[in-house]
């Protein structure tokens, strides 16, 4: 992608409903521009928009987080076994003491002992794995965007902020969520659409789809892998800290440039970090400058991303990498 294409991407990252003239007034492209770029990007693979559900809120399930160690040689297997199962959204293989980290949704404390103690022991190739349940997200890789764009252009196309205190549960009805699934199919379905497929009237199907938006229940999400950003070293930060400061440094984290994704979790370490670069010496100011300002945080576990086999439920198969070729798992 040429640097428009990633400007591009950038706004369609910061707002995935964002109409083709409402991106071209906030980047100052002209409208068909905008669209032609952009429908090639996603007809060719490169770019996909989805959403994702928020799982504690709605009721889904619990994020967990999962490291595992895998026999030598098991890791292309296990990762592509582990990506295949409905329940995971994101599968890496990883450098370090971890040779995978696995986020999964358990849809209650029983499946989830289930998973662990049974499904995931019946995969040849697993030694062991360590499981991490997410307590708290305070970014999600769907309101992450490329720094591509400036915050005058960010600003115009950023969605309203949300109510500054929303419920700790907030269930979808079954409409909402046939709403909802229509929407991770297809992140930018038109509310005619909508309307057409539930048989609702359009200003029922703009209401509703837009009530999940607002009340941040569902998140729309355009994915691209970040190497074609420019972005090639991604990292997963496991990170200690000491109870009082752990929000601080959750909020402070999560609202820096480079994280993708921020949230507490159970376990040896209280924060998981995904951070992504363009080079090694940027990922290493990250730590001093950035994670190293934390007196909060005592511990630091880094392993580098070496592949993504899935990301938000979508596979690695379905988007296109840096040398522009289909690949599976």
């Amino acid at each position: 992608m040429d640097v428009l294409d990633r400007r591009l991407v950038a706004a369609l990252q910061v707002s995935p409903r964002a109409s083709w003239g409402e991106i071209g007034r906030a980047v100052g492209e002209h409208e068909r521009t905008v669209a032609r770029r952009l429908q090639r990007l996603i007809a060719d693979g490169v770019v996909r928009v989805t959403a994702i559900h928020d799982d504690l809120r709605t009721g889904h399930g619990r994020p967990v987080h999962l490291h595992v160690q895998v026999r030598p040689g098991a890791a292309g297997h296990v990762a592509g076994a582990l990506a295949e199962r409905h329940d995971t959204r994101s599968v890496y293989t990883l450098t370090g003491a971890a040779d995978i980290g696995c986020e999964l949704v358990a849809p209650t404390r029983e499946d989830l002992h289930r998973i662990l103690s049974e499904q995931l022991t019946g995969i040849d190739g697993i030694e062991r794995t360590q499981a991490q349940v997410v307590l708290h997200t305070f970014r999600t890789v769907a309101e992450w965007h490329a720094p591509c764009l400036t915050e005058q252009e960010v600003a115009e196309l950023r969605p309203a902020l949300p109510p500054a205190c929303l419920p700790d549960e907030d269930g979808l009805s079954p409409l909402e969520q046939q709403i909802a699934d229509l929407l991770v199919a297809d992140g930018r379905i038109a509310f005619t659409a909508v309307a057409e497929r539930l048989g609702l009237s359009l200003p029922t199907a703009r209401r509703r789809l837009t009530s999940l938006i607002e009340r941040r229940l569902l998140l729309p999400r355009a994915e691209v892998e970040p190497a074609l950003l420019g972005l090639e070293v991604e990292a997963m930060l496991w990170l200690k800290a000491r109870p009082h400061g752990l929000d601080r440094a959750g909020r402070q984290l999560a609202a820096h440039p480079d994280v993708r994704y921020c949230a507490a979790t159970t376990g040896s370490h209280s924060l998981i970090v995904q951070v992504v670069a363009a080079h090694e010496a940027d990922l290493y100011r990250f730590l001093t400058g950035v994670v190293g300002r934390h007196d909060e945080i005592t511990d630091i576990d880094l392993t580098l991303i070496t592949r993504a086999y899935k990301r938000g439920h979508l596979h690695k198969s379905g988007l296109l990498t840096l040398d522009h070729r289909w690949e599976t798992p």
